[in-house]
């Protein structure tokens, strides 16, 4: 009976669908356990890359420390739901002006694996380490409580939270180190995943998210940004080629994860104000999203929109009347509370969904319609056609189209938009939108 219900109920979904399961998620992420996290975090005095690894109380080697006790204590509660271990690699002395001795950067990963898809991943990230003005200064206190305590304990609290339910797909959270560094702990990391064989998804990277009031003096507990880059770095010259006459030049895996974060934001928590940046990055600066991006992943980064400098990789100080530093007391804990909610909406969305489609073909050259052909998914109950303007940044129109494998959207001119489908689970949730990757010949 219940299965006669879901297909009766699917195309009603697939114009309008939400799971009251993720305004739970939204519900169970708390402020209070942030606050204690990012206390705790700054507390470790600095958690440079470089710096002590033996203390127990002081430094990185504290730190990741703490970091690995606590997801251990998640999976404690959840009767071992999650895997916790280190992964780690030999960064030598020299390798970049800021590795002034050798060093051993640890990431600490949780894997909360997947009943149906263990090897499949969606993931959340936090930077463990920190830094002062000198980025070689690995003594000085350097607190880090917004960068980047915040997104650790914003990825540690989506464990908590996200632990008390199963998904099909697994998902990782993971403490990167050597950011400050030169992405290290990134690099290492997608490194392995290439060698582990993990089909990623997405990775949230999460890169201040507690911080309100602007530089500029504008202040909002609202507004963040989602940065993606246009298309991925490891695209073939086919593939450059093929976008000057089909499009796509803004339509990457990395573009319609951004995409995909930005509707279920607005969806689930319409109080919140998502932007998409069209840019990799801040300009002219990096986050550990991007080493992902280098080895083909899709990835973004998550953070604040109004960032103070005088807060970021700082001495703690008063000079000319500025108190410069990243202390705990610039930290907006109900906001840094928003944003993990943004996260743990879109991992669990994305954990309870089928896949992707893998090959995308779209026709109608010189037709008065759009026509459609894919790979179908397994678990995928049907699909979903998106279209936009071609200068619209978001998907504005959609057709849920059931159970098949080929469409035609009759009157629509394929020359007149972009075009994309998604795969929709038995529950209405959706995959990533995938951008027509073939060609219909005619």
């Amino acid at each position: 009976m219940r299965s006669l219900w879901i297909l009766l109920l699917l195309p009603l979904w697939g114009l309008c669908q939400t799971d009251s399961r993720l305004y739970n998620i939204i519900d169970s992420v708390s402020s209070e356990r942030l606050k204690a996290d990012i206390t705790t975090l700054a507390n470790f005095g600095t958690r440079h890359t470089l710096s002590d690894t033996l203390s127990q109380t002081r430094g990185i080697g504290a730190a990741r420390r703490w970091i690995k006790a606590e997801f251990e204590n998640v999976s404690a509660d959840c009767q071992g739901c999650l895997e916790v271990f280190y992964q780690k690699d030999l960064v030598k002395k020299g390798e970049n002006q800021r590795i002034v001795h050798d060093v051993w950067v640890v990431n600490v990963v949780a894997i909360q694996r997947g009943s149906k898809y263990p090897n499949r991943f969606v993931i959340m990230s936090g930077d463990i380490d920190s830094r002062v003005s000198d980025p070689n200064n690995f003594t000085s206190d350097a607190p880090g409580a917004n960068d980047n305590a915040s997104g650790m304990a914003g990825t540690i609290e989506a464990a908590r939270v996200l632990s008390k339910y199963q998904f099909e797909s697994s998902i990782m959270y993971v403490g990167l180190s050597g950011e400050e560094q030169g992405l290290f702990g990134g690099k290492g990391l997608a490194a392995y995943a290439k060698t582990q064989g993990w089909d990623i998804v997405g990775i949230f990277n999460n890169d201040m998210i507690g911080n309100i009031k602007g530089v500029d003096g504008i202040i909002s507990n609202t507004d963040f940004r989602i940065f993606s880059e246009p298309v991925p770095p490891t695209e073939t010259d086919q593939q450059r080629r093929g976008r000057r006459f089909f499009g796509g030049e803004v339509d990457g895996i990395s573009r319609q994860l951004a995409r995909y974060v930005h509707k279920t934001t607005r969806t689930y928590m319409p109080e919140m104000n998502p932007t998409m940046i069209y840019r990799l990055d801040r300009f002219g600066r990096g986050g550990h999203h991007r080493p992902f991006n280098d080895a083909g992943f899709a990835g973004i980064r998550i953070m604040e929109s109004h960032e103070n400098y005088t807060q970021q990789h700082q001495d703690i100080r008063v000079e000319d009347g500025i108190v410069y530093g990243d202390v705990l007391e610039h930290v907006n804990f109900e906001y840094a509370r928003k944003l993990t909610a943004v996260n743990a909406i879109n991992l669990a969305s994305l954990a309870w969904a089928p896949a992707a489609p893998e090959e995308v073909r779209i026709g109608g050259i010189v037709q008065p319609a759009a026509k459609f052909k894919w790979s179908k998914v397994e678990g995928a109950a049907g699909y979903k056609i998106y279209w936009r303007e071609t200068t619209s940044p978001t998907w504005d129109h959609h057709r849920y189209v059931g159970d098949v494998d080929e469409y035609t959207l009759e009157g629509i001119v394929v020359d007149n938009y972009f075009f994309g489908l998604a795969a929709i689970g038995a529950d209405g949730h959706e995959s990533v939108v995938v951008f027509p990757n073939g060609i219909i010949r005619e």
